[in-house]
């Protein structure tokens, strides 16, 4: 898919930038004129910048639970402990009590991350020496193991929101980029993997027609099944990527983003459609189009996939009982003027 490493690599911050908005509040605007020739570099530089930021507010702390032997009561006496320092003829009493502490979750994930980004050759020196520096203030904070972390239980308030950010870049590190080792150790590979970046694309087009394109509405709605009877026990939700929406609300565009290795299938050198992700696409349209009855509408739908370099790349529309169905392409390795230029003609044609 790569033609240009560093043009890409590039439009991955541009990406990163509308899927985390914190990225265009400020403060990065260096990693924004910089050239990448890795992406390894590139979240080096984000999480520099961003660890940065946060070790100025102070580290996120919260309360934890403390079990010891102190020669003085501290919290709660805890009674069995006592007794057995008592019977070992030990003068000293067991403690439980609650300590404010920045060894926790979110400060152990920053650390695990930085920790393999340091370990990684392919990690600029300049990196390196910012993230050594910060990682002088985490000398409280324990590493853990990134295959325990549970991803979905982790949960933002007030007091630790501006960790949100950075920690979906770590969560897109650990889980994307993960690899174990023979001896058991871990380390990371060298590009995120598909079905990760395959997040990050929807994320980035949904993010980007809802900040650039005010004429529709973007959001990432479920479809109603048309049902009959009303019974629909067992049916899976249909989940859209991206729902655009006229102002008027009567002209409704649904995308199914894409990033395959290969946008279309081959069999004896016949070059098709993925059936199922156009099954799915006439699926959400027809279901949506039922939803305005009598009234006059358009619902349209499309496969925007991100484009590989292979020879074939679908470029086609099809009129099918009454809705038209899409199929385009997104080059992410061109300058992202070129992409956005791409993004925002979508919305002109359809929404004209």
């Amino acid at each position: 898919m790569i033609k240009d490493k560093s043009i890409f690599i590039k439009n991955i911050y541009y990406m990163l930038s509308y899927a985390f908005t914190t990225l265009n509040q400020g403060g990065y605007e260096d990693v924004a004129t910089e050239e990448f020739e890795n992406m390894h570099n590139l979240f080096a530089a984000i999480l520099a910048k961003g660890i940065s930021r946060q070790l100025k507010q102070g580290l996120y702390r919260e309360y934890l639970n403390r079990k010891e032997d102190v020669a003085v009561v501290r919290g709660k006496i805890d009674m069995p402990g006592t007794i057995q320092n008592r019977l070992a003829r030990k003068r000293v009493l067991t403690c439980e009590y609650d300590e404010l502490s920045e060894n926790n979750l979110l400060n152990q994930i920053l650390k695990t991350t930085v920790m393999l980004l340091l370990r990684h050759t392919r990690v600029d020196q300049e990196y390196k020496s910012d993230l050594k520096k910060e990682m002088l203030f985490f000398s409280n904070v324990d590493t853990i193991d990134p295959t325990t972390i549970r991803w979905s239980a982790i949960r933002f308030q007030r007091n630790n929101n501006t960790y949100r950010m950075l920690i979906s870049l770590c969560q897109l590190i650990l889980e994307g980029m993960l690899l174990t080792t023979d001896s058991g150790e871990y380390k990371l590979a060298s590009f995120v993997d598909e079905q990760r970046m395959n997040r990050l694309y929807e994320k980035f087009i949904l993010e980007y027609y809802a900040k650039e394109c005010p004429q529709v509405t973007a959001t990432a709605s479920q479809i109603p099944w048309a049902l009959d009877d009303g019974i629909g026990t067992m049916l899976p939700v249909m989940q859209s990527d991206i729902m655009l929406t006229s102002r008027s609300g009567d002209t409704v565009l649904i995308i199914d983003a894409k990033y395959y290795t290969h946008t279309t299938q081959t069999q004896y050198d016949v070059h098709t459609l993925h059936s199922g992700n156009l099954y799915q696409i006439f699926t959400y349209v027809k279901n949506k189009d039922t939803e305005f009855g009598e009234q006059p509408h358009k619902v349209s739908g499309m496969l925007l996939y991100a484009a590989t370099d292979e020879a074939i790349q679908p470029d086609n529309s099809y009129q099918m009982s009454g809705n038209k169905i899409s199929v385009k392409t997104l080059d992410l390795n061109r300058d992202f003027s070129e992409i956005a230029a791409q993004l925002n003609a979508i919305v002109t044609e359809h929404f004209s």
